[in-house]
Formats: structure tokens, C-alpha cells, sequence
């Protein structure tokens, strides 16, 4: 790799500190507007298409059938957030 070639550390910092706050932010707005359950199935619809459409953009850099990449990447999301709910389940966390 080629030093002058690279980008700046604080430009990838800074980037990457915006695409974590945006991508948190996306499953959090629900419960700034409601509750409970109410604000946990927005939440989890509004994630759903959110990670099918971020997976379906990958697919433009990889050459991948979009519909294979969003359903991969929504996979992926499901399976993690089944995951945490039930942690929190277990752990006695609540929406109420």
C-alpha cells in the first residue's frame, strides 16, 4: 500500500463515527414517539427495511443479485436482534 494513496485517519474517524450514529439512531427514532410494544414493531420495521435496502446497495460494489444481498443482510440483522431480545428476556428487561 502506497501511504500518499490512503485517505486521512480523522476523515475515516469522522466517517465512521457518522455511519454508526445514523445507523443507531435508525432503530431508536420509534421509541422517541411512542412506546412499548407500539414503538417495538416500528422499530423492528423500520430495521428490516433498513438492512434490506443497505444490503441491496452492497450488491452494487459486489455484482451480486440485490434481492440475495438484502435477504442476506436482513438475515443477518433478524438473527442478531432475536438474539438480543432474548438476552434482554432473560436478563428481566422490559419495554413498560
Amino acid at each position: 500500500l502506497n501511504p500518499d494513496d490512503l485517505g486521512s485517519p480523522w476523515g475515516a474517524a469522522i466517517s465512521s463515527f457518522t455511519a454508526f450514529a445514523i445507523g443507531a439512531a435508525i432503530p431508536l427514532a420509534p421509541f422517541v414517539l411512542a412506546s412499548g410494544t407500539r414503538a417495538l414493531l416500528a422499530a423492528i420495521a423500520i430495521t428490516a427495511v433498513t438492512l434490506f435496502a443497505v444490503g441491496a446497495a452492497i450488491s452494487l460494489f459486489t455484482g451480486r443479485s440485490a434481492l440475495r444481498d438484502g435477504l442476506r443482510m436482513l438475515a443477518i440483522g433478524a438473527a442478531v436482534g432475536a438474539l438480543t431480545y432474548s438476552i434482554g428476556r432473560v436478563m428481566g428487561v422490559s419495554l413498560s
